[in-house]
Protein backbone atom coordinates (compact mmCIF):
# COMPACT_ATOMS: atom_id res chain seq x y z
CA UNK A 1 0.00 0.00 0.00
CA UNK A 2 1.15 3.49 -0.53
CA UNK A 3 1.04 7.30 0.02
CA UNK A 4 -2.56 8.04 0.18
CA UNK A 5 -3.84 4.18 0.54
CA UNK A 6 -7.46 3.61 1.15
CA UNK A 7 -8.79 0.85 3.22
CA UNK A 8 -12.37 0.17 3.24
CA UNK A 9 -13.55 0.10 6.76
CA UNK A 10 -16.86 -1.33 7.91
CA UNK A 11 -19.40 1.24 7.83
CA UNK A 12 -17.90 2.65 4.97
CA UNK A 13 -20.43 5.58 3.34
CA UNK A 14 -22.45 5.62 6.33
CA UNK A 15 -20.93 8.49 7.11
CA UNK A 16 -20.26 7.58 10.62
CA UNK A 17 -16.26 7.69 10.67
CA UNK A 18 -14.45 6.62 14.04
CA UNK A 19 -11.97 3.96 15.29
CA UNK A 20 -12.00 1.31 17.71
CA UNK A 21 -9.00 -0.20 18.69
CA UNK A 22 -9.07 -3.22 20.94
CA UNK A 23 -5.82 -4.69 23.03
CA UNK A 24 -4.08 -4.19 19.67
CA UNK A 25 -0.68 -5.52 19.90
CA UNK A 26 2.00 -6.43 17.28
CA UNK A 27 5.25 -8.21 16.97
CA UNK A 28 8.01 -8.20 14.51
CA UNK A 29 10.25 -11.05 13.47
CA UNK A 30 13.89 -9.83 13.26
CA UNK A 31 16.29 -11.94 11.37
CA UNK A 32 19.88 -11.28 12.17
CA UNK A 33 22.96 -11.37 9.57
CA UNK A 34 23.64 -15.03 8.25
CA UNK A 35 27.16 -16.44 6.59
CA UNK A 36 28.05 -14.14 4.08
CA UNK A 37 29.93 -16.12 2.07
CA UNK A 38 30.81 -19.93 0.99
CA UNK A 39 33.58 -19.87 3.50
CA UNK A 40 31.67 -19.55 6.73
CA UNK A 41 29.24 -21.89 6.08
CA UNK A 42 31.41 -24.24 5.94
CA UNK A 43 33.83 -23.50 8.70
CA UNK A 44 31.39 -21.09 11.07
CA UNK A 45 28.01 -22.90 10.39
CA UNK A 46 26.76 -19.72 10.76
CA UNK A 47 23.30 -19.60 10.87
CA UNK A 48 20.92 -17.00 10.67
CA UNK A 49 18.89 -16.54 13.92
CA UNK A 50 15.74 -15.09 14.43
CA UNK A 51 14.20 -12.55 17.64
CA UNK A 52 11.15 -11.08 18.25
CA UNK A 53 10.48 -7.40 18.53
CA UNK A 54 7.42 -6.16 20.41
CA UNK A 55 6.62 -3.08 18.80
CA UNK A 56 3.49 -2.83 20.45
CA UNK A 57 1.29 -4.18 23.18
CA UNK A 58 -1.99 -4.51 24.88
CA UNK A 59 -3.46 -0.64 22.96
CA UNK A 60 -6.86 0.22 23.25
CA UNK A 61 -8.39 3.70 22.77
CA UNK A 62 -11.42 4.86 20.66
CA UNK A 63 -11.39 8.14 18.50
CA UNK A 64 -14.60 9.53 18.37
CA UNK A 65 -16.00 10.61 15.04
CA UNK A 66 -15.07 14.00 13.97
CA UNK A 67 -12.45 14.27 16.54
CA UNK A 68 -9.00 15.08 15.74
CA UNK A 69 -6.59 13.37 17.45
CA UNK A 70 -2.51 13.03 17.66
CA UNK A 71 0.06 10.08 18.71
CA UNK A 72 2.98 11.18 20.77
CA UNK A 73 6.12 9.78 22.12
CA UNK A 74 9.84 9.33 21.46
CA UNK A 75 10.89 8.07 18.35
CA UNK A 76 10.53 4.35 18.10
CA UNK A 77 7.61 4.73 20.75
CA UNK A 78 5.55 2.77 18.03
CA UNK A 79 3.43 6.05 16.87
CA UNK A 80 4.42 5.30 13.06
CA UNK A 81 3.70 1.48 13.76
CA UNK A 82 0.13 2.27 14.94
CA UNK A 83 -0.56 4.55 12.15
CA UNK A 84 -0.03 1.93 9.80
CA UNK A 85 -2.13 -1.16 11.77
CA UNK A 86 -5.04 1.47 11.49
CA UNK A 87 -3.97 2.35 7.84
CA UNK A 88 -4.02 -1.60 7.22
CA UNK A 89 -0.99 -1.85 5.82
CA UNK A 90 0.58 -4.06 8.94
CA UNK A 91 -1.91 -6.88 10.80
CA UNK A 92 -1.93 -6.76 14.39
CA UNK A 93 -0.28 -9.86 15.76
CA UNK A 94 -3.54 -9.53 18.14
CA UNK A 95 -6.31 -7.88 18.91
CA UNK A 96 -8.84 -6.08 16.57
CA UNK A 97 -9.08 -2.09 14.94
CA UNK A 98 -12.53 -0.82 13.57
CA UNK A 99 -12.11 1.99 11.53
CA UNK A 100 -15.25 3.19 10.05
CA UNK A 101 -15.55 5.14 6.66
CA UNK A 102 -13.07 6.23 3.57
CA UNK A 103 -9.53 6.10 4.64
CA UNK A 104 -7.05 8.55 3.13
CA UNK A 105 -3.73 8.12 4.41
CA UNK A 106 -0.15 10.16 4.04
CA UNK A 107 2.51 8.27 5.25
CA UNK A 108 5.78 7.99 4.43
CA UNK A 109 7.75 10.03 2.37
CA UNK A 110 7.77 9.52 -0.95
CA UNK A 111 5.86 6.20 -1.08
CA UNK A 112 3.17 5.26 -3.76
CA UNK A 113 4.99 7.45 -6.35
CA UNK A 114 6.35 5.90 -9.42
CA UNK A 115 9.48 7.87 -10.07
CA UNK A 116 9.19 7.43 -13.81
CA UNK A 117 6.07 8.70 -13.77
CA UNK A 118 5.18 12.54 -14.22
CA UNK A 119 3.12 14.20 -11.07
CA UNK A 120 -0.13 13.98 -13.02
CA UNK A 121 0.32 10.60 -13.70
CA UNK A 122 0.87 9.67 -10.59
CA UNK A 123 -2.38 11.59 -9.32
CA UNK A 124 -4.28 9.51 -12.08
CA UNK A 125 -2.35 5.99 -10.73
CA UNK A 126 -3.09 6.77 -6.66
CA UNK A 127 -6.31 7.97 -7.76
CA UNK A 128 -7.41 5.21 -8.88
CA UNK A 129 -6.27 2.49 -6.56
CA UNK A 130 -8.69 4.43 -4.52
CA UNK A 131 -11.43 3.82 -6.15
CA UNK A 132 -11.81 6.79 -8.04
CA UNK A 133 -12.94 6.93 -11.62
CA UNK A 134 -11.08 9.12 -14.13
CA UNK A 135 -13.77 11.15 -14.95
CA UNK A 136 -14.11 11.44 -10.86
CA UNK A 137 -9.98 12.50 -10.93
CA UNK A 138 -10.64 15.09 -14.00
CA UNK A 139 -12.95 17.07 -11.97
CA UNK A 140 -10.42 17.20 -8.91
CA UNK A 141 -7.31 17.69 -10.70
CA UNK A 142 -7.76 21.59 -10.68
CA UNK A 143 -8.25 21.70 -7.24
CA UNK A 144 -5.26 18.97 -6.70
CA UNK A 145 -2.70 20.82 -8.43
CA UNK A 146 -3.96 24.21 -7.23
CA UNK A 147 -3.68 22.97 -3.52
CA UNK A 148 -0.02 21.31 -4.49
CA UNK A 149 1.60 24.35 -5.91
CA UNK A 150 4.58 22.99 -7.60
CA UNK A 151 3.96 24.76 -11.25
CA UNK A 152 5.11 23.15 -14.33
CA UNK A 153 6.84 20.45 -12.40
CA UNK A 154 2.83 18.60 -12.17
CA UNK A 155 3.97 17.01 -15.89
CA UNK A 156 7.69 16.40 -14.40
CA UNK A 157 8.91 12.78 -13.17
CA UNK A 158 8.65 12.76 -9.68
CA UNK A 159 12.04 11.31 -9.29
CA UNK A 160 13.36 15.12 -9.76
CA UNK A 161 10.94 16.88 -7.17
CA UNK A 162 12.32 17.66 -3.81
CA UNK A 163 11.22 16.54 -0.43
CA UNK A 164 8.61 19.10 -0.17
CA UNK A 165 7.03 18.95 -3.31
CA UNK A 166 6.76 14.80 -2.37
CA UNK A 167 4.55 16.09 0.32
CA UNK A 168 2.59 18.61 -1.23
CA UNK A 169 1.38 16.69 -4.08
CA UNK A 170 0.69 14.09 -1.22
CA UNK A 171 -1.11 16.10 1.00
CA UNK A 172 -3.61 17.70 -1.88
CA UNK A 173 -4.23 14.14 -3.41
CA UNK A 174 -4.97 12.45 0.00
CA UNK A 175 -7.14 15.41 1.62
CA UNK A 176 -9.21 16.15 -2.47
CA UNK A 177 -10.87 12.63 -2.28
CA UNK A 178 -13.01 13.48 0.75
CA UNK A 179 -11.60 11.05 3.21
CA UNK A 180 -13.71 10.54 6.37
CA UNK A 181 -11.04 9.17 8.25
CA UNK A 182 -7.16 10.89 7.46
CA UNK A 183 -3.73 9.07 8.63
CA UNK A 184 -1.00 11.72 9.02
CA UNK A 185 2.49 10.56 9.81
CA UNK A 186 4.71 13.64 10.27
CA UNK A 187 5.21 14.77 6.63
CA UNK A 188 3.47 17.93 6.76
CA UNK A 189 6.86 19.07 8.54
CA UNK A 190 8.77 18.77 5.45
CA UNK A 191 6.99 21.75 3.97
CA UNK A 192 7.93 25.03 4.24
CA UNK A 193 5.91 27.53 6.49
CA UNK A 194 3.12 28.48 4.01
CA UNK A 195 2.45 25.46 2.86
CA UNK A 196 2.68 23.98 6.52
CA UNK A 197 -0.43 27.39 7.22
CA UNK A 198 -2.27 26.16 4.51
CA UNK A 199 -2.56 22.14 5.52
CA UNK A 200 -3.50 22.90 8.88
CA UNK A 201 -6.76 25.52 7.30
CA UNK A 202 -7.61 22.41 5.37
CA UNK A 203 -7.54 19.93 8.35
CA UNK A 204 -9.39 22.31 9.98
CA UNK A 205 -12.32 22.67 7.04
CA UNK A 206 -12.49 18.51 6.73
CA UNK A 207 -13.24 18.60 11.04
CA UNK A 208 -15.65 20.78 10.35
CA UNK A 209 -17.25 18.76 7.55
CA UNK A 210 -17.03 15.56 9.74
CA UNK A 211 -13.99 13.78 9.48
CA UNK A 212 -11.93 11.90 11.89
CA UNK A 213 -8.20 12.93 11.52
CA UNK A 214 -5.43 11.10 13.38
CA UNK A 215 -1.67 12.50 13.06
CA UNK A 216 1.41 11.62 14.59
CA UNK A 217 3.22 14.84 15.54
CA UNK A 218 6.44 16.10 17.64
CA UNK A 219 5.18 19.49 17.55
CA UNK A 220 3.40 19.75 20.95
CA UNK A 221 1.99 22.92 20.03
CA UNK A 222 0.31 21.34 16.59
CA UNK A 223 -0.77 19.09 19.57
CA UNK A 224 -2.52 21.54 22.21
CA UNK A 225 -3.92 23.95 19.73
CA UNK A 226 -5.34 21.65 16.93
CA UNK A 227 -6.71 18.50 18.29
CA UNK A 228 -9.15 16.95 20.60
CA UNK A 229 -7.24 14.48 22.41
CA UNK A 230 -3.91 12.57 22.60
CA UNK A 231 -2.49 9.05 22.76
CA UNK A 232 1.38 8.96 24.43
CA UNK A 233 2.75 6.28 23.99
CA UNK A 234 6.19 4.44 25.55
CA UNK A 235 7.65 1.69 24.37
CA UNK A 236 4.42 0.42 22.03
CA UNK A 237 2.62 0.78 25.51
CA UNK A 238 -0.27 3.27 25.56
CA UNK A 239 0.71 5.56 28.90
CA UNK A 240 -2.11 7.60 29.00
CA UNK A 241 -5.00 8.97 26.92
CA UNK A 242 -7.19 11.83 26.92
CA UNK A 243 -7.70 15.43 26.22
CA UNK A 244 -4.70 16.83 24.56
CA UNK A 245 -3.41 19.10 27.20
CA UNK A 246 -3.23 17.01 30.09
CA UNK A 247 -1.41 14.10 28.04
CA UNK A 248 1.28 16.95 26.51
CA UNK A 249 1.28 17.61 29.80
CA UNK A 250 2.31 14.55 31.29
CA UNK A 251 4.37 13.70 28.71
CA UNK A 252 6.46 16.85 29.13
CA UNK A 253 6.86 16.21 32.57
CA UNK A 254 8.27 12.85 31.86
CA UNK A 255 10.66 14.16 29.24
CA UNK A 256 11.61 17.01 31.83
CA UNK A 257 12.28 14.56 34.75
CA UNK A 258 14.46 11.97 32.57
CA UNK A 259 16.43 14.93 31.30
CA UNK A 260 16.61 16.44 34.96
CA UNK A 261 18.46 13.08 36.20
CA UNK A 262 21.11 13.01 32.91
CA UNK A 263 22.41 16.56 33.75
CA UNK A 264 23.95 17.66 36.79
CA UNK A 265 22.41 20.98 35.81
CA UNK A 266 25.42 23.14 36.53
CA UNK A 267 24.41 25.43 33.40
CA UNK A 268 28.01 25.95 32.34
CA UNK A 269 29.32 25.44 29.06
CA UNK A 270 33.08 26.16 29.71
CA UNK A 271 34.18 30.08 30.84
CA UNK A 272 36.92 32.72 29.84
CA UNK A 273 36.81 34.95 31.96
CA UNK A 274 38.21 39.15 31.30
CA UNK A 275 38.32 41.69 33.68
CA UNK A 276 40.83 42.46 36.61
CA UNK A 277 39.58 39.25 38.56
CA UNK A 278 39.00 40.59 41.89
CA UNK A 279 35.21 38.85 42.01
CA UNK A 280 35.20 35.89 39.56
CA UNK A 281 31.76 34.25 38.57
CA UNK A 282 32.81 30.44 38.73
CA UNK A 283 29.29 28.68 38.14
CA UNK A 284 26.01 29.11 37.25
CA UNK A 285 23.15 26.31 38.89
CA UNK A 286 19.70 26.20 37.93
CA UNK A 287 16.60 25.24 40.58
CA UNK A 288 13.43 24.42 40.36
CA UNK A 289 10.58 25.87 42.23
CA UNK A 290 11.22 23.33 44.89
CA UNK A 291 14.65 24.66 45.20
CA UNK A 292 16.24 21.11 43.86
CA UNK A 293 18.92 21.55 41.31
CA UNK A 294 17.64 21.16 37.72
CA UNK A 295 18.85 21.14 34.06
CA UNK A 296 16.41 23.34 33.13
CA UNK A 297 13.55 25.64 34.16
CA UNK A 298 9.99 25.67 32.89
CA UNK A 299 8.25 28.68 31.11
CA UNK A 300 5.30 29.83 33.37
CA UNK A 301 6.97 28.48 36.85
CA UNK A 302 9.12 29.76 39.31
CA UNK A 303 12.65 29.39 38.84
CA UNK A 304 16.47 30.61 40.43
CA UNK A 305 19.59 30.97 38.99
CA UNK A 306 22.39 30.36 41.28
CA UNK A 307 25.81 32.12 40.52
CA UNK A 308 28.55 31.08 42.46
CA UNK A 309 31.69 33.18 42.62
CA UNK A 310 35.06 33.45 43.92
CA UNK A 311 36.50 36.04 46.10
CA UNK A 312 40.05 37.06 45.14
CA UNK A 313 39.88 40.87 47.25
CA UNK A 314 37.71 42.49 49.23
CA UNK A 315 35.55 44.14 46.93
CA UNK A 316 32.40 47.11 48.36
CA UNK A 317 29.31 46.78 46.76
CA UNK A 318 29.85 45.20 43.18
CA UNK A 319 27.12 45.34 40.76
CA UNK A 320 26.33 41.71 39.39
CA UNK A 321 24.07 41.26 36.31
CA UNK A 322 23.39 38.99 33.26
CA UNK A 323 22.49 39.45 29.59
CA UNK A 324 20.23 36.80 27.64
CA UNK A 325 20.37 35.74 24.33
CA UNK A 326 18.52 33.19 22.24
CA UNK A 327 20.68 30.55 20.53
CA UNK A 328 19.84 32.21 17.58
CA UNK A 329 21.71 35.10 18.45
CA UNK A 330 18.87 37.35 19.59
CA UNK A 331 19.43 39.52 22.72
CA UNK A 332 16.24 38.97 24.81
CA UNK A 333 17.08 40.79 28.09
CA UNK A 334 18.99 42.26 30.81
CA UNK A 335 19.13 42.72 34.19
CA UNK A 336 21.73 43.37 37.46
CA UNK A 337 21.32 44.28 40.70
CA UNK A 338 22.09 48.07 40.02
CA UNK A 339 18.65 47.51 37.90
CA UNK A 340 17.11 46.58 40.63
CA UNK A 341 18.76 48.85 43.14
CA UNK A 342 20.09 46.28 44.79
CA UNK A 343 23.16 47.32 47.01
CA UNK A 344 25.17 43.80 48.29
CA UNK A 345 27.64 45.46 50.38
CA UNK A 346 31.42 44.28 51.02
CA UNK A 347 32.18 41.08 49.36
CA UNK A 348 35.25 39.64 50.84
CA UNK A 349 34.44 35.59 50.94
CA UNK A 350 33.50 32.70 48.55
CA UNK A 351 29.91 32.40 47.76
CA UNK A 352 26.90 32.92 45.86
CA UNK A 353 23.81 35.22 44.26
CA UNK A 354 21.01 34.22 43.13
CA UNK A 355 18.21 35.19 40.86
CA UNK A 356 14.75 34.21 41.56
CA UNK A 357 11.53 34.59 39.52
CA UNK A 358 7.97 33.40 40.95
CA UNK A 359 7.19 33.11 36.91
CA UNK A 360 10.09 32.02 34.29
CA UNK A 361 8.61 34.76 31.40
CA UNK A 362 11.32 32.98 28.25
CA UNK A 363 9.69 30.83 25.93
CA UNK A 364 10.96 27.42 25.75
CA UNK A 365 14.43 27.20 24.35
CA UNK A 366 17.86 26.83 24.43
CA UNK A 367 19.36 30.70 25.84
CA UNK A 368 23.17 31.97 26.57
CA UNK A 369 24.02 33.97 29.55
CA UNK A 370 26.68 36.42 29.80
CA UNK A 371 27.96 37.71 33.17
CA UNK A 372 29.24 40.93 34.57
CA UNK A 373 30.70 42.00 37.73
CA UNK A 374 31.38 46.00 37.95
CA UNK A 375 32.42 48.10 40.69
CA UNK A 376 30.08 50.29 42.83
CA UNK A 377 30.28 53.01 40.15
CA UNK A 378 29.09 50.50 37.41
CA UNK A 379 31.97 51.58 35.35
CA UNK A 380 34.82 48.58 35.72
CA UNK A 381 34.88 44.85 35.35
CA UNK A 382 35.93 43.26 37.88
CA UNK A 383 34.99 39.66 35.73
CA UNK A 384 32.97 39.64 32.34
CA UNK A 385 32.04 36.11 30.64
CA UNK A 386 30.81 36.25 27.75
CA UNK A 387 27.70 33.31 26.88
CA UNK A 388 29.47 31.18 28.38
CA UNK A 389 26.40 30.02 30.85
CA UNK A 390 23.72 27.55 29.35
CA UNK A 391 19.67 27.94 30.37
CA UNK A 392 17.45 25.54 28.61
CA UNK A 393 13.70 26.70 29.70
CA UNK A 394 11.28 24.09 29.13
CA UNK A 395 7.40 23.93 28.40
CA UNK A 396 5.28 23.15 31.40
CA UNK A 397 1.65 22.42 31.76
CA UNK A 398 0.07 25.18 29.85
CA UNK A 399 0.83 26.58 26.12
CA UNK A 400 2.79 28.86 25.21
CA UNK A 401 2.62 31.27 22.18
CA UNK A 402 5.49 31.96 19.72
CA UNK A 403 7.97 34.35 20.07
CA UNK A 404 10.87 34.03 22.99
CA UNK A 405 8.99 36.17 25.81
CA UNK A 406 5.79 34.24 27.67
CA UNK A 407 3.71 37.40 28.35
CA UNK A 408 2.47 37.92 31.40
CA UNK A 409 -0.81 39.67 32.12
CA UNK A 410 -4.83 39.02 31.85
CA UNK A 411 -7.33 39.13 29.61
CA UNK A 412 -10.48 40.66 30.79
CA UNK A 413 -14.40 39.93 29.84
CA UNK A 414 -15.74 41.79 26.31
CA UNK A 415 -18.04 44.53 27.10
CA UNK A 416 -20.61 45.54 24.87
CA UNK A 417 -20.22 49.50 24.50
CA UNK A 418 -23.54 50.23 22.45
CA UNK A 419 -21.45 51.98 19.59
CA UNK A 420 -20.42 50.74 15.70
CA UNK A 421 -17.08 51.85 14.04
Amino acid sequence: MGLFDSVPGPAEATGDSSIHLHHVSKEFRLRTEAASSLKERITARKKAKQEDFQALTDVTFTVPAGSMYALVGHNGSGKSTLLRCIAGIYRPTSGTIDVSGRVSALLELGSGFHPDLTGRENVYLNAAILGLTRAEVDERMGAIIEFADIGEFIDAPVRVYSSGMYVRLGFAVAVNIDPEVLLIDEVIAVGDEAFQRKCFDFLYELRKGGATVVVVTHSLSVVETMCDGAVWLSGGKVQEVGDSSAVVASYLDRVNRAEDSRSAGDGSTGVAHGGSGELEVIRMELLNGDGEKASSLICGEPGTLRFSYRSNASVEAPVVGFSVHHESGTHVADTSTWLEDRRLGTVSADGYLEWHTDRMPLAPGTYELSVAVRDEHNQHFYDRVDKGFRLVVRQGSRPVGAGLIDLEGAWGEAIADGSRR
